[in-house]
């Protein structure tokens, strides 16, 4: 797929999201090429189960227009000069569906899950010696050894780690989760 198209598809989600945004309580029909069967998306990696997490969760970091990775749920970050440590913090306002705020103690669980089954998240988590929540807002991936993967792995476009409530992300990464409380523009209503 040329960067174009890519562009083009991304631009056409967008405009549909921020139509669907500023009208209230508007419910969004969604009819795709096949049946949605697997609601983890870390269960799978079928672009309709992707499409699917984009649309009720969040990731902290994205591509751009120009496939350049920014900046998501992540307000800022920096690293220390030996590369080993980084450390992220959250932007402020974020919340999941429930009105429960999002902190560092839902992203940690978020991420540790995500690298159990994800390839790249399995690379990143090979040289990562602890990832902790330093505070409601801060969160710190301390490596063994410095590699140039960690934002790509964080930003990547299939096969994210979008980021769950603390109690949802810790289910066993080889159970899929029941509860799809997210923080995505969409609410997942199973039911109807």
């Amino acid at each position: 797929m040329s960067k174009r198209t890519l562009g083009f598809i991304v631009a056409c989600v967008l405009s549909v999201a921020g139509a669907a945004t500023s009208q209230a309580q508007t419910t969004l029909r969604v009819v795709n090429h096949s049946d949605l069967k697997i609601l983890d998306p870390i269960w799978t990696t079928a672009y309709i189960v992707r499409n699917h997490g984009y649309m009720i969760y969040d990731t902290l970091f994205a591509l751009d227009g120009n496939l350049e990775i920014k900046p998501q749920m992540v307000d800022k970050w920096t690293t220390s000069d030996d590369k080993l440590t980084w450390t992220f913090t959250l932007r402020d306002g974020l919340e999941f569906h429930d009105g429960t705020p999002v902190t560092s103690d839902d992203v940690v669980p978020s991420l540790k899950r995500w690298a159990v089954r994800d390839p790249l998240g399995q690379m990143l988590f090979a040289k990562v010696a602890e990832v902790k929540a330093l505070d409601p807002k801060t969160f710190q991936i301390q490596l063994k050894a410095s590699t140039g993967i960690m934002l790509a792995a964080l930003g990547k476009p299939s096969g994210n780690a979008f980021i769950m409530p603390k109690r949802v992300a810790e289910t066993v990464p080889y159970k899929p989760i029941g509860d799809y409380t997210g923080l995505g523009r969409f609410i997942f209503v199973k039911e109807g």
